[in-house]
């Protein structure tokens, strides 16, 4: 950033923009009377929304923060909005956080994607002796004049109250490398060097460089990771992080990516599982991309950080696509987050991967079914649901070729998932789902790779009025897409392949 924020012009900024916010808390409800508002995903009561930011847990609340426009439904005015949570499953949207301002030359400081860490140690300073409890915020300010990106440095905020006012820090920013594609800094505490390791990324270049502070405030260049894996789109929002190994005491190393699709000109994420020695990433040997998620809405992901000691890392990510968000047929709001997901990493014949667990409501209504070939579908579930319900399946595939489920279905409209036994292939069709001709791009088909186990398939799938999840066999395959159903009740069925 070649502008540095004065003192004063901070605490002008401080009174006038974050202050009007201070207490005017909001709880967020399902505005059931939108046809499309979620009952059991995160979304803000009003306006745009991408990437969720800050994904920190401290003293008994989850923090959800977000890219957020507090002035429309269209992106722009890039700011952070706030959500908290006791338990993942409810929450209450609080006053915007960290918001866009102004800078004496006329350019805009827009408040790009990052992180929080608890500084428990006070290594930055900012903080009274002895207090345990700081959160310290690192992001990108994305500096905009004449309605052209110019420059993107990483900056610094932090707060004393759990989250709920926020003081820039006044020599920001804290990394400049003078690219005006370089951002979404991800933040860890690494014990063994006691430095923080961030990993951030310059975007056109493919390219996640990892650097080490002591203080959060100076920062020195550890290492690069550049173009492996689907370099079919701009790099963003990485992560590096720990994730336990399912039957073992171990742990290996993710990073993280949000990048391209399996299927052309779309979004996703890709991960590479690894090693980390604090300085450097190395990757186990991998045959093909794997992606976090094989559907077409599932972007921008981070894990919480500070979560109690001995739990799997949660993951939180926004459920849109850039091919067409800005065109989704909501109301007065535009864009929302997934389920949390639970991660692990399953070896796969001394390849690890991801297992991703949906932490899903209780409250959602629910069926768990046991099906076999030529058998009907049959659930109390079927009249009632209002496009919102879980099916747990236990599907014995002997006896078959498969099958086509029908999901929200009414008339001609559906969403259908199908698998073929011979192929081991699962696929979602959302090209009756309903409203679909918003964009050229929407109507699609996804497919993934699910074996069987013994047979058997197992699919969790979660329907909430305008997104299906699907974890196949128990999170070893996830598949998650958007779908506008006309109609705001509906059906289910199965049909059998001979």
């Amino acid at each position: 950033m070649t502008i540095y924020m004065k003192k004063t012009l901070f605490v002008l900024f401080f009174v006038l923009i974050i202050k009007p916010f201070v207490g005017k808390s909001q709880v967020s409800t399902t505005l059931s009377h939108e046809k499309y508002r979620p009952r059991f995903h995160y979304t803000p009561p009003q306006n745009w929304v991408n990437d969720p930011n800050g994904l920190v847990y401290l003293d008994g609340e989850y923090h959800l923060f977000y890219q957020y426009n507090p002035f429309g439904s269209d992106w722009g005015h890039m700011s952070w909005g706030h959500a908290v949570s006791n338990d993942l499953k409810h929450w209450t949207t609080l006053p915007v956080a960290l918001q866009e301002f102004e800078n004496t030359d006329g350019s805009k400081s827009m408040i790009f994607s990052g992180c929080i860490v608890v500084d428990s140690l006070n290594t930055s300073g900012f903080f009274s002796k002895g207090f345990k409890k700081g959160m310290v915020a690192i992001f990108t300010t994305h500096i905009e004049k004449n309605g052209k990106g110019v420059l993107q440095t990483q900056s610094l905020a932090y707060s004393a109250d759990k989250g709920r006012t926020w003081t820039m820090f006044h020599e920001n920013p804290v990394l400049d490398i003078g690219l005006s594609d370089f951002r979404d800094p991800n933040v860890i505490w690494y014990p063994q060097k006691k430095k923080w390791i961030m990993t951030v990324v310059k975007s056109l270049e493919y390219t996640v460089q990892l650097y080490e502070s002591a203080d959060l405030k100076h920062w020195t260049l550890l290492s690069e990771f550049a173009k492996q894996g689907d370099v079919s789109k701009i790099w963003e929002c990485p992560s590096l992080f720990q994730v336990p190994i399912e039957g073992t005491t171990q742990q290996k190393w993710v990073l993280m990516i949000s990048s391209g699709h399996r299927q052309p000109n779309y979004l996703g994420m890709q991960y590479f599982v690894g090693d980390f020695d604090g300085k450097q990433f190395i990757p186990q040997k991998q045959d093909s991309v794997f992606y976090v998620d094989e559907g077409k809405d599932f972007y921008a992901a981070i894990p919480y950080a500070n979560l109690p000691q001995g739990q799997n890392p949660i993951m939180i990510g926004w459920l849109n696509d850039w091919v067409y968000a800005g065109k989704i047929p909501t109301e007065k709001w535009r864009g929302g987050f997934s389920i949390p997901r639970k991660l692990s990493l399953l070896n796969d014949n001394e390849t690890f991967k991801l297992r991703q667990k949906p932490l899903i409501s209780s409250e959602i209504p629910t069926n768990h079914v046991s099906l076999k070939a030529n058998q009907a579908f049959s659930s109390k579930l079927t009249k009632i649901n209002k496009n919102v319900y879980r099916l747990v399946l236990t599907i014995d595939l002997k006896h078959t070729k498969g099958f086509d489920l029908f999901l929200l279905k009414n008339k001609e409209e559906y969403s259908k998932i199908s698998y073929d036994v011979l192929s081991e292939t699962l696929s979602f069709d959302r090209t009756k789902s309903g409203h679909v001709n918003f964009s050229e791009q929407f109507a699609s088909i996804e497919k993934m790779q699910v074996k069987q186990v013994n047979n058997v398939l197992t699919l969790d799938i979660i329907v909430d009025k305008s997104s299906v999840e699907i974890f196949a066999n128990n999170g070893a395959n996830v598949l998650t897409d958007l779908v506008f159903p006309r109609n705001e009740t509906s059906s289910f069925e199965i049909k059998w392949k001979k």
